[in-house]
């Protein structure tokens, strides 16, 4: 069989279950007598071993089986769950990590697992090898004390007999599910796909409603057509997790006669004609439960290099709609402006559901900090519990690949500098273990993921000798500084408070690259901090990056954008209302003191000899800094795509990209932060 088609799905799936096993050892640890717990991680990487097999990455099953050992060891009670052991099962996770990202990346996924192999089976080693045969000898007994005969009508004989002579095989196949089989449904679905790929499924004890709604014990029968031998089917089932046992055997429609005869009571007319209606049916449900099962999956898995074009093809849909839409109403026809008016309710539809189709679980990105905080932390001989809130808050793929790295250094940053040693909190009165919590949620059009820690916090007096003795600001500066704005300061470039250089952190660089990542996804970094009581980074993100809704204005003439995200309202000030402070003009707005900013100026936009008596006001905010844009008109409000300048024209400043509008002209969208910065 050709195993190209299939490798997309087996890389997904493979990583599906590594994290699955990842995210249940950490439960295991925590409660080391819990064996459903085992069972969760023993039926993954049993899944895991199966498919390895099948694609044919022999090193990969080879080590999964091994590990499998162990788990089945600590399920039977023969292995004691500790942090040792936990570590070397985490070892060799990693190397089936690194096999299935080599596989993903063209290889393949060979690698040296000679050591990790010792150690887990040293792990296995003594009683653990000792397998008791009796018990598996009762279980197989006990499976053949449970053997169904099918009864089966007189049309499914025909058919039966018809494959006999077409050269065909007719098995009755036996399946056992293992008593600890959670979900016996997925496992019979599973059993009826890979029989449906060797042959025909003709019927089922019980009926295939029952298997459906689990009314079964743990085993049951299926009478299948097929061309495969005995020992093929039997392998075949076999690779389905939490499968105890599979017997097959030949159908022989004669001595299946024989044994009916003999057992079959008299019946009168009626019963028996209800009877083979009842099993016709079921038969007719069979044959229809297996070849509607497809219908029934109503998920599937997209190349995310076709959403990609979906979304740049919507991109020139959006441009081209805003042109209509301008010409339309430059022609003043009623006709066209009604179409043209359904064609955007509509458009707007099918861009909230392209939106939706890329939108990822911010899930994705953090199921890997549980692994890595509980290394740190013993790493750093801390104990610490991280808890995740909303990790199904749902963020699009394009943000969801930057955000990684700079969430990873905010967690390091919070279990190094962070969270202190189990001595120093006592020493404070605070619990031994200490408290890191992740949490992610929507509001309006953002995303905000907050970062929380009840450590240390951070040292006001401590930054500000850090800052003024780095020359980052004046002393006069520092003293006016709110908390806010002192905290601020640890993200500028080369400024840390680490006394000591570590692998973890503390190396004078990376806050810096954090916040330029979060700002040129179009989001902000907010910290608050209470000294001694912890600390929380708050990142907040906007829920897409390629088409926002903006406000369009005027400068001398030329268009620009600005993200609506940022704007708290626009205003109209007369000249004689400006106030002056440090040199600069500065209006009282609600009681605060908002600076001017003349975007002719720092634009550079040729200038025209416009008299007003007043300005035309964009206020806007970034944090908790506020900011007046001083624009010539405001055009209005409306959604454009936004696109990148290219790498020639990336470092422009205070330009985050540019869209095309309806007639055609292209506009620059403002990077407000960095004008407010």
């Amino acid at each position: 069989m050709e195993s190209n088609p299939y490798l997309e799905v087996f890389i997904d799936e493979s990583k599906e279950h590594l994290q699955a096993i990842n995210d249940n050892l950490l439960e295991l640890e925590k409660n080391p007598k819990d064996l459903t717990i085992v069972s969760e991680i023993f039926r993954s990487a049993h899944t895991l071993k199966g498919m390895s097999a099948t694609m044919g990455y022999q090193d990969l099953s080879n080590l999964t089986h091994i590990m499998e050992n162990v788990l089945d060891g600590v399920r039977n009670e023969k292995i004691n769950v500790d942090g040792e052991m936990i570590d070397v099962v985490f070892d060799s996770m990693d190397d089936l990590e690194a096999m299935v990202m080599d596989i993903a990346e063209g290889g393949s996924g060979k690698r040296n697992v000679k050591k990790v192999v010792q150690l887990l089976e040293a792990i296995e080693s003594g009683e653990i090898m000792e397998t008791s045969s009796s018990s598996k000898d009762s279980s197989v007994k006990l499976h053949k004390q449970m053997k169904r005969k099918l009864e089966v009508d007189e049309f499914t004989l025909t058919v039966l007999q018809q494959s006999q002579e077409q050269g065909q095989a007719n098995y009755m196949v036996e399946v056992r599910l293992r008593e600890d089989c959670l979900l016996k449904a997925a496992r019979v679905y599973m059993v009826f796909e890979v029989l449906e790929q060797l042959g025909e499924v003709i019927q089922s004890q019980p009926s295939v409603e029952q298997l459906e709604n689990e009314e079964f014990d743990t085993s049951f029968s299926i009478l299948l057509i097929t061309a495969e031998s005995k020992k093929d089917v039997s392998e075949k089932i076999n690779k389905v997790s939490e499968i105890e046992n599979v017997e097959v055997e030949e159908f022989s429609i004669e001595d299946y006669m024989e044994t009916y005869n003999a057992d079959a009571s008299p019946k009168d007319d009626e019963v028996q004609e209800e009877s083979e209606r009842s099993k016709l049916e079921d038969k007719q449900n069979t044959r229809k439960h297996s070849k509607g099962r497809q219908a029934r999956n109503k998920t599937i898995r997209i190349n995310i290099d076709r959403l990609d074009l979906l979304m740049n093809l919507f991109e020139e849909f959006v441009i081209d709609r805003g042109r209509l839409k301008q010409v339309s109403n430059d022609l003043k026809h009623d006709e066209l402006q009604e179409t043209v008016e359904r064609m955007t309710r509509v458009s707007a539809d099918l861009q909230s559901i392209i939106l939706n189709m890329r939108m990822v679980p911010v899930e994705t990105v953090i199921n890997r900090f549980p692994r890595m905080v509980r290394q740190l932390s013993r790493d750093l001989n801390k104990e610490i519990d991280l808890n995740i809130v909303g990790a199904e808050t749902e963020l699009d793929r394009t943000v969801i690949d930057e955000i990684g790295d700079p969430l990873v250094h905010l967690i390091r940053n919070a279990v190094d500098h962070g969270v202190e040693s189990p001595e120093e909190r006592k020493a404070k009165g605070k619990p031994a273990t200490g408290t890191l919590e992740l949490k992610a949620y929507h509001s309006g059009n953002h995303v905000f993921i907050e970062i929380s820690d009840d450590g240390n916090g951070i040292d006001r007096e401590k930054v500000m000798s850090k800052a003024i003795s780095n020359g980052v600001v004046t002393k006069e500066q520092a003293l006016n500084m709110t908390d806010i704005q002192m905290n601020e300061l640890i993200m500028e470039s080369g400024f840390s408070t680490a006394d000591t250089i570590s692998d973890v952190s503390g190396r004078g660089v990376g806050m810096d690259v954090v916040k330029n990542t979060i700002e040129s996804l179009g989001g902000t970094i907010t910290i608050e901090s209470e000294l001694n009581q912890g600390s929380t980074f708050c990142i907040q993100l906007p829920l897409t990056l390629s088409i926002i809704s903006v406000m369009l204005v005027e400068v001398q003439k030329e268009k620009y954008a600005v993200p609506l995200s940022s704007i708290i309202e626009t205003a109209i000030v007369k000249k004689e209302d400006v106030l002056h402070a440090h040199n600069k003009q500065v209006i009282d707005y609600r009681g605060k003191v908002v600076p001017l900013i003349f975007l002719k100026d720092i634009l550079e936009v040729p200038q025209m000899i416009i008299e007003e008596d007043y300005y035309s006001l964009i206020i806007v905010r970034k944090g908790d800094k506020m900011a007046a844009f001083v624009v010539d008109s405001f055009i209005g409000q409306q959604e454009v795509v936004l696109k990148s300048l290219g790498d020639y024209l990336s470092g422009v400043f205070a330009i985050s990209g540019a869209t095309i509008l309806g007639d055609g002209q292209v506009a620059l969208i403002l990077d407000s932060n960095a004008l407010i910065k």
